[in-house]
């Protein structure tokens, strides 16, 4: 996600501290000045694209960089990173009960079993996204992901590549979107049958699965995950 799973980048703040005038310090006001900060009703100031609708505000708050190590949370997200590409996240994660429908919860062993019968009965499912290459990729890599298990699993893999420090972004502007370990991995799950699996897309999952943090600096939600110091 140049924030979450290819949205805009995450940005958010707790409400400012006020000293004995009832101001802010200079690096609060800064952080309050930035447009793309919102402050809600509750005191905390999210991103722009995470502060309106309270679907993208709960998966901000709650799930969003939290931590995912069980094979199938990691396919699961994976899948989705995958079927997002060239869309928004709004509209993936609005879609994610039909997908999860769809696909059998992306419970791995399932999905890897499915035929080109169950390609056409996804491709005529209206409440996914009905993109055959996806779908296909989505079945593959499913069956790669059985087959990592002799090999410590996905999810072990995928952890594996996380990175000696996280960014500590201050703007959005600072904010990457991919890592010389986001192109390793890619590289790497490439080589063992993955599709649908770019630098970006996997720079987006390890923001989301919480490998990297790449909550502003001053966020409420900055080391939330336990993983990065605050």
């Amino acid at each position: 996600m140049t924030g979450p799973a290819g949205t805009l980048p995450e940005s958010s703040r707790a409400k400012p501290p006020t000293g004995a005038a009832g101001t802010a310090d200079p690096a609060d006001r800064a952080g309050a000045a930035d447009p793309s900060v919102v402050v809600g009703e509750d005191g905390l100031a999210r991103p722009a694209w995470a502060a309106a609708d309270p679907l993208l505000r709960d998966y901000y708050d709650t799930e969003w960089g939290m931590p995912v190590t069980d094979e199938q949370g990691v396919f699961e997200r994976l899948s989705l990173e995958g079927f997002q590409a060239g869309l928004s996240w709004a509209t993936i994660l609005r879609k994610r009960p039909a997908f999860r429908a769809a696909f059998d919860g992306f419970a791995p062993d399932l999905v890897a079993g499915y035929t080109d019968a169950d390609v056409e009965r996804l491709m005529a499912e209206a409440a996914i996204v009905r993109n055959r290459r996806k779908i296909v990729a989505t079945i593959t890599n499913a069956r790669a992901t059985v087959a990592l298990r002799a090999e410590g699993g996905l999810a072990a893999l995928v952890w594996s590549f996380r990175p000696r420090d996280t960014p500590r972004p201050r703007t959005f502007a600072e904010i990457p979107t991919t890592s010389a370990e986001s192109v390793a991995l890619s590289k790497e799950l490439r080589r063992r049958g993955f599709g649908f699996v770019g630098p970006t897309t996997l720079y987006a999952l390890m923001e989301a699965i919480g490998i990297v943090d790449t909550h502003l600096l001053g966020s409420h939600r900055r080391g939330s995950s336990g993983v990065w110091r605050p």
